[in-house]
């Protein structure tokens, strides 16, 4: 099974400030990279730098920040093209998506997941073979 890995999810691997997420966030990763094929997109490391080095408190450092990027970049990252923006303006339009979720999606879709793990979305809503999976349910 491929596992799509939304930011939000792996910010949360990170936040210490919630220990109920954080759990439920690196159990879910570490049965990802057990059992399935993880993939992420490049969006997906750019936000997680931003989010962990602004946003999440404590913050981490840019030098940790990297080092996370660097360990995440050992699974497949997917890029991003003038086509893959054209088709998520497609998926914003069609599904009613907020823009940066429907970059996610359609990065997810490309990379034939079978599972998009995040907060985001409807829990148990289909996009073809892809389901979304929030695991803080």
């Amino acid at each position: 099974m491929i596992c799509f890995f939304d930011t939000n999810v792996l910010v949360y691997c990170m936040d210490s400030g919630d220990p109920v997420r954080q759990a439920c966030a690196i159990e879910r990763l570490a049965r990802a990279c057990e059992h399935d094929t993880v993939v992420l997109s490049v969006q997906v490391l750019q936000e997680f730098y931003a989010i962990t080095t602004r946003k999440l408190q404590p913050a981490l450092s840019p030098a940790e920040a990297q080092a996370q990027i660097e360990r995440l970049a050992s699974f497949e990252v997917v890029g991003s093209s003038a086509r893959s923006v054209i088709e998520a303006t497609r998926l914003a339009e069609r599904h009613r998506l907020q823009w940066w979720d429907a970059l996610i999606l359609e990065a997810a879709l490309r990379a034939q997941a079978d599972v998009l793990v995040t907060e985001d979305g409807q829990h148990g809503q289909r996009f073809g073979k892809l389901t979304v999976e929030n695991p803080f349910l």
